[in-house]
């Protein structure tokens, strides 16, 4: 019973992460020095002292620039692995990876047409 085993080696694994980092926080928590004070729980913003309210508006073209890094990146994440196997498996996984690419070439029109592909 291979298959058993293999599942043995994930509960273990995975225990042995979940120990790693209770681990870490009990002993984050009991050798961290303690001395709360009254400066120490003000808001502190790189040596300048907060004036006014945190609200600030951002630009959109930020959010547009996150939504390409993460289509380039999630299409580079799944297409590196899925060219290692692509002879394995064959067509069905041909097809899956069309249907990916096509969906990723949605979201590039999409910011084409919003313009997010201009260089000016």
């Amino acid at each position: 019973m291979p298959n058993d085993q293999q599942y043995l080696v994930v509960a273990a694994v995975l225990a042995a992460g979940v120990l790693l980092f209770v681990g870490a926080m009990a002993a984050g928590r009991l050798l961290s020095p303690r001395a709360p004070s009254t400066e120490k729980s003000l808001t502190y913003e790189s040596g300048v002292d907060p004036v006014g309210s945190g609200w600030a508006q951002s630009q959109i073209r930020y959010y547009l620039y996150a939504f390409l890094y993460v289509i380039f990146a999630v299409d580079a994440v799944y297409l590196f692995p899925w060219v290692t196997v692509v002879e394995r498996y064959g067509w069905a996984t041909l097809a899956e990876m069309g249907v990916f690419l096509g969906i990723i070439a949605i979201g590039l029109l999409h910011a084409a047409r919003r313009g997010a592909l201009r260089w000016t």
